[in-house]
């Protein structure tokens, strides 16, 4: 798939526009219409949605939409179904959310989809199927379901199938809990199709998607004392096409990668990656911005991408000392880092994606912005520089509704009080519009951002 460069470098116009959005954009918003987890399905005709009431959404790519020249990124509600309520543990007076962490689609095998959901307990393997079609004509129950009496059945009759309005069911096949003492931050489908792991922060389970009642801990970094706790796991990942091979990050900024065929418990890593701090650098937020939030391997598998606090860095699986890219996402807040701290936004969790070719990338950031980096060759600022990139700042707002089919206006923040025209401050940021949770179209240049209760669908228009 070919991408074309999208910014002009000046904060104009690019050839990113809006698309769709969709949620009310009303100033109310319940806590329970946050949307918590965007995930696009293997050929990008399904996008789904979870949010902190438990619910998933599922859109469906609308037909015509794809017939127009130049395609069009449009979707339209598929199904909508309770996946997680909210529960209680007696045993440790614990309440638990039905908030949905992590969605993840198996690969289609025939006519029904399959994906899983968790929340921070409990995992849930759905099938959502369609039907269109009934059966009449029974010998043994009425036409609204209720038993005949037998006595009153005088001839045998031959059911028929008739045509029905299209009705998308969905239903749980497979219920995995009781396997995790903390909070799920994780679920990742290996490549085989046929087992998945769970990672909490201090253990990493592997499961069969048939069997619900046991699991194998592959990883578990609790130390004997938790007083001698240094670290957590923070997200972790099967490799796209070695299915012996994770990766999983950490709260101290380092990735390890493990092969599951040098040991059933893989306590010691394949390799360690992990960038040497500078010491003039550090400060107070030293350790707090630099964990890992996400880590995602690329879909060809040579190369990962985690984000910390303030960046991107993009590492080579063949090279441990230092990421081949770096980028940063909003580096002017560095000098906000102690009210960041105050208002607990330092402990923000930011997603990131990759693009279907693995060319560009894009994550969240404050005020409704949300940042495309063009990879360029691959010359990422510690790399040399030898090619330059192209990066842009979007935002996901009222503006861009507004405005469909119109090119989007690259933003730019002022770090310092003097800033030009068409900046915004940095004092001036709402911290409260987070960009957490986006996802990128496997194959074309659509793009999915929750912005608190609504979903912003962009395309880029060549």
């Amino acid at each position: 798939m070919f991408y074309r460069s999208n910014s002009d470098g000046n904060g104009g116009e690019t050839t990113w526009c809006f698309s769709q959005v969709k949620g009310t954009l009303e100033d109310d918003v319940t806590e329970a219409d946050l949307i918590s987890c965007v995930e696009f399905n293997h050929d990008g005709e399904l996008l789904a949605t979870g949010d902190k009431g438990g619910r998933v959404v599922i859109f469906q790519r609308d037909p015509a939409s794809k017939q127009c020249v130049p395609k069009k990124g449009e979707y339209n509600v598929y199904s909508t179904f309770q996946s997680h309520e909210p529960e209680f543990d007696y045993l440790k007076s614990l309440e638990i959310e039905e908030k949905i962490n992590k969605i993840r689609w198996l690969k289609r095998k025939n006519q029904a989809h399959f994906l899983l959901s968790t929340n921070d307990k409990t995992i849930k393997l759905w099938k959502v199927s369609e039907r269109d079609k009934r059966v009449t004509g029974y010998n043994t129950r009425e036409e609204g379901g209720r038993p005949r009496d037998p006595a009153r059945v005088t001839q045998l009759r031959v059911p028929t199938v008739l045509p029905a309005d299209l009705m998308v069911e969905a239903s749980p096949r497979r219920i995995f809990a009781n396997a995790h003492t903390y909070h799920i931050n994780s679920i990742s489908l290996n490549s085989d199709q046929e087992t998945y792991l769970s990672a909490d922060d201090l253990r990493i389970n592997l499961w069969h998607l048939e069997i619900t009642d046991q699991s194998f801990n592959i990883v578990d970094i609790k130390p004997a004392n938790m007083e001698e706790l240094t670290e957590v796991i923070t997200a972790a990942e099967f490799h796209p096409t070695e299915c012996n091979l994770f990766v999983y990050s950490s709260s101290k900024g380092t990735i390890r990668l493990c092969d599951m065929r040098a040991a059933a418990l893989c306590d010691r890593h394949a390799k360690l990656f992990e960038e040497p701090e500078d010491p003039h650098a550090r400060s107070f937020f030293s350790e707090i911005i630099s964990s890992i939030s996400d880590v995602k391997l690329s879909n060809s598998g040579r190369y990962m991408m985690s984000r910390d606090y303030l960046g991107l860095k993009v590492w080579d699986l063949r090279m441990e000392t230092k990421p081949v890219e770096t980028y940063p996402v909003h580096e002017y807040l560095r000098s906000k880092l102690c009210s960041l701290y105050e208002n607990d936004c330092i402990f923000d969790k930011f997603e990131c994606c990759w693009s279907g070719d693995d060319q560009r990338l894009m994550t969240g950031s404050y005020n409704g912005f949300f940042r495309i980096f063009e990879r360029g060759g691959g010359g990422g600022a510690g790399a040399g520089g030898a090619t330059r990139r192209s990066e842009l700042t979007l935002e996901a707002s009222r503006d861009a509704a507004a405005r469909p089919r119109q090119p989007l206006r690259a933003r730019r923040v002022a770090a310092t009080a003097k800033r030009k025209k068409d900046e915004i401050s940095v004092d001036c940021l709402d911290f409260n519009k987070k960009i957490l949770h986006t996802a990128w179209h496997p194959h074309e240049s659509i793009i999915a951002v929750a912005a608190t209760n609504n979903l912003f669908i962009f395309q880029d228009k060549f």
